[in-house]
């Protein structure tokens, strides 16, 4: 079974383009979108909810007035001003630190868990989708990723699948170190500008530091050939394989609004570029 985990620096390179792609042209394979905070892969695969599971990551401090003597301690202590001089607890400002339940001499004030999230088990006409939607405002995306990854890797080795495609996060933090853990294969897709290629140094970077192959794609390379061969030369220098370029094309954008894939109804060329990458990405060595 190989992993492979599609990311970017950035957001709107087409990372999610490429993995509804990837999810299209591969065989005996699921997908799973750990963009917790922005999913948007299931706007492609159209999935069928088989299973839904709630998210619960963090707690909130309850507090029982029937008990509480009002000494107020918890007031005085609380650095983040949860506890109004009423003796009310603002769950948003409350940041579940669990002080004020600790030095409450009355024991009026305990813990709740928080549900942060729901995360799903879907079918799709291309296999089996394993998502997640982070609730508004809710931390510990991070933690859901690594909760949505483990599902998957289980079903993948349960039923002897092929591959594991991900969509990753944008950027560097949280959410994409755990998109990372455990994949054989991180393809980098950025853009020829230099933002792009900045956050495409970083992303690689944290792929090093984990030692994880890593292979690029430039989409719409032909908008700056310039930056596009600046981006090459990055990769030549760090002995990154460039995976595949992909020219801008007007029929990708129109796939979205229909809902498809980009290689079920783009045009011949960016169709057989997408493939000429899967081909590499998914043959080569990871």
């Amino acid at each position: 079974m190989k992993q492979i985990v599609v990311i970017s620096g950035k957001g709107g390179t087409g990372k999610t383009v490429l993995t509804a792609s990837f999810a299209a042209l591969a065989k005996n394979k699921m997908m799973v979108d750990c963009d917790v905070d922005a999913a948007d892969l299931h706007l492609l695969l159209h999935p069928a909810v088989k299973e839904r599971h709630e998210f619960k990551s963090g707690k909130t401090a309850i507090l029982d007035k029937r008990i509480c003597n009002k000494c107020g301690k918890c007031v005085g202590l609380c650095r983040f001003g949860a506890i109004d001089d009423d003796f009310t607890i603002d769950p948003i400002s409350c940041e579940g630190c669990g002080l004020c339940s600790l030095i409450c001499p009355v024991g009026a004030i305990t813990m709740k868990e928080n549900v942060a999230g729901e995360w799903f088990i879907s079918d799709t006409k291309y296999g089996p989708f394993i998502h997640a939607k982070l609730g508004i405002a809710e931390e510990n995306s991070g933690k859901l990723v690594a909760k949505i990854r483990q599902v998957s890797k289980e079903i993948a080795e349960r039923d002897r699948l092929d591959y594991v495609i991900v969509d990753g996060p944008p950027g560097i933090g949280c959410p994409v170190i755990a998109s990372l853990s455990g994949v054989d294969c991180a393809v980098v897709v950025t853009e020829p500008t230099l933002s792009g290629l900045h956050d495409a140094k970083r992303v690689i970077e944290v792929c090093a530091y984990f030692k994880i192959p890593v292979k690029m794609v430039i989409n719409k390379y032909d908008l700056n050939t310039e930056m596009s061969q600046e981006i090459e030369a990055y990769c030549r220098s760090g002995n990154i394989e460039i995976a595949g370029k992909i020219k801008f094309d007007s029929s990708i954008p129109k796939t979205l609004v229909k809902g498809i894939t980009a290689v079920e109804g783009a045009s011949e060329e960016a169709m057989k570029e997408i493939k000429d990458i899967w081909r590499k990405v998914s043959y080569g060595k990871h």
